[in-house]
């Protein structure tokens, strides 16, 4: 018997929050081939080990690179000068004693400079999240829960609220490492497309804290961003404790940036000749950063022929040199890449805006950084026709007058707002539609504007059309739950909402119930009218609501992706949305609970 993606997903809801079983989602671990095949003794690449949790350990037996001399060597001899001068002589001091090991980190980093692995995030707790998002209780649970997400997830503004949770200062939960959890929180944000909030978690830790499990997840961070200078303070300490091939290139990239250059081709050589054929482009690609540093003499032609998989280190290496990537490439990996793409400033406008217009939808760029991009398009040499002629059409919709705005807003809007091209372009005009007088001349643009500016969360603007929209269209209902101020809403005007959309009219139930505007006595019968099961309970119901009692918004929103673990908002019941948009609230988090509201209407 065929499923429906909804039962699906009302499945997998369930199943993802067992506490006893983790089950990690297909594709979800450090994928295969991630970093360049056939650089150790076997004659194939071996797959990527999952990381996992592991004490700190000395590796004994792992391969070690470092030189057989030691690093500092004793000063040479000074001779006597000619010419009858004496030779100075010891004096009557103690001879000093060798400087410990010990001695040697404090100097290096004081003990105030350290940081504890007890709380790690690059947003300050002064911010939106505060320490106990995630609580303090159950890590090794929350990171099952994130090692199992299938990311991206359909909401955008659950995605916005998660990778905020994710990068916050949060304390360490117990039953887990720090290093370990900093580890997992970046390693979703990759699987997000979030690349540069990944790198700058990983870099939060202090090296001399790191974990196998940190290392390893730091390179990707550093791939997805396209930065290997990033993983030159790591080389080092990385190959003492992984034997991960990749890091062996990494550490020629980063001789040849310090100028050493002969030590650096003598690695490169040697990848070379240990490379099985797929691997020649790896190679190659790291040989061309080598010889951008000083000294460095090398040139390598990038040929990607016969390349019919793009890898995080052939996307992570020709992003860091500059190297187009070819288009068909992209069309074999997952959405995430993209948006690594789409923030890659290396990378041409005109090469960027397809993938930029995605990664605004799923929320990696803002409604701004969506239109700066676009600006960057009337200078860009390269730019298309059609490209250039629709930063000219945006131009006008932020500075003609009413009239000339809608005209561009709605050839803006001609692709359906339910598809991601439309949601980004609502996305995309967001400020201009905010500028937009409301008045009634132009109400039958109203239900669009609305949905534009929620898009960036501009709440008060849309407010403005409350006069204007009718009740019972979508503008009505998406400014009834975007309203901050909560005001309560009468059943029989959802009820006639329903009539109209049975879907829609679900929806607004269920963000309504969620957010308490409902009378409390009349939800139980306007869910069975509707049928919304909002009492149903699961192990999934449980842990989300148990979350927003105690206040862990991050946990909240964590279990809010893992129910919508889907690619269209049609496959997210409504009863799954009453759920998160109440955690939310009961954690404090009402804003995003808004936001989420209205974008289901709106896309749906």
């Amino acid at each position: 018997m065929k499923t429906s993606p909804t039962d699906r997903l009302r499945v997998g809801i369930a199943a993802a929050a067992l506490i006893a079983v983790a089950v990690p989602a297909i594709g979800q671990d450090v994928p295969e081939s991630l970093l360049p095949p056939g650089f150790g003794d076997a004659p194939a690449p071996a797959p990527t080990p999952t990381p996992r949790a592991s004490p700190r350990p000395t590796a004994p037996g792992a391969p070690n690179f470092a030189p057989a001399a030691p690093i500092v060597q004793p000063l040479p001899g000074v001779p006597g000068v000619p010419g009858g001068t004496p030779t100075p002589q010891p004096s009557a001091s103690a001879t000093p004693s060798p400087i410990s090991p010990e001695a040697l980190r404090q100097y290096e980093l004081p003990d105030y400079a350290r940081r504890s692995t007890a709380s790690i995030g690059i947003a300050g707790r002064g911010g939106a999240f505060d320490g106990k998002a995630f609580g303090t209780g159950d890590g090794p649970w929350l990171q099952r829960i994130m090692r199992s997400l299938d990311a991206p997830v359909v909401s955008r503004w659950v995605s916005i609220g998660l990778r905020r949770a994710l990068v916050s200062d949060t304390a360490t939960p117990a039953g887990v490492d720090g290093a370990d959890f900093a580890a997992e929180r970046a390693w979703l944000l990759v699987r997000m497309g979030e690349a540069a909030p990944a790198r700058a978690l990983v870099q939060s830790v202090d090296i001399d804290n790191y974990t196998p499990k940190l290392f390893q997840i730091a390179m990707q961070a550093m791939l997805a961003t396209g930065d290997p200078g990033g993983l030159c303070p790591l080389t080092a300490p990385a190959m003492q404790v992984s034997n991960e091939r990749g890091w062996r290139l990494a550490n020629a990239i980063c001789l040849g940036l310090k100028g050493e250059a002969r030590e650096a081709g003598r690695i490169v050589d040697q990848a070379r000749r240990q490379a099985p054929g797929g691997g020649a482009i790896d190679v190659a690609l790291a040989e061309k950063l080598v010889g951008k540093g000083a000294q460095g003499r090398r040139a390598a032609t990038i040929e990607w022929d016969g390349i019919d998989r793009l890898t995080a280190w052939r996307y992570g290496m020709a992003a860091a040199s500059a190297t187009p990537v070819p288009a068909g490439l992209f069309g074999g990996v997952g959405p995430q890449v993209r948006y690594w793409h789409a923030t890659a400033p290396q990378f041409a406008p005109n090469v960027r805006l397809a993938d930029a217009d995605l990664a605004a939808a799923q929320g990696v760029l803002s409604s701004e950084a969506l239109v700066d991009l676009y600006a960057q398009l009337s200078s860009d040499e390269d730019a298309t026709s059609t490209q250039t002629a629709l930063a000219t059409d945006l131009r006008t919709a932020f500075t003609g007058n009413d009239a000339g705005r809608l005209a561009m807003l709605r050839q803006f809007w001609e692709p359906a707002i339910t598809t991601e091209l439309g949601y980004a372009r609502r996305v995309l005009t967001a400020r201009a539609a905010a500028m937009i007088a409301p008045v009634a001349d132009h109400a039958g643009d109203a239900d669009q504007l609305i949905a534009s500016m929620l898009t960036a969360g501009l709440d008060l603007p849309a407010l403005r059309w409350r006069g204007i929209v009718p009740v019972g269209s979508d503008g009505w209902a998406m400014l009834t739950v975007a309203d901050p101020m909560g005001r309560s809403v009468a059943p029989g005007t959802v009820s006639d909402y329903a009539g109209q959309n049975a879907r829609k009219g679900q929806l607004l139930f269920a963000a309504l119930a969620g957010l308490g505007r409902l009378p409390r006595d009349q939800v139980a019968a306007m869910a069975r009218d509707l049928n919304v099961a909002v009492g149903a309970r699961n192990a999934w119901t449980d842990a989300i609501d148990r979350a927003g009692v105690n206040g862990e918004g991050g946990t909240v929103l964590l279990l809010a992706a893992t129910g919508m673990q889907t690619r269209d908002w049609r496959g997210v019941p409504a009863e799954a949305l009453f759920h998160i948009v109440a955690a939310l609230r009961a954690a404090g988090r009402e804003g995003e609970a808004r936001m989420i509201a209205a974008e289901a209407i709106a896309r749906s």
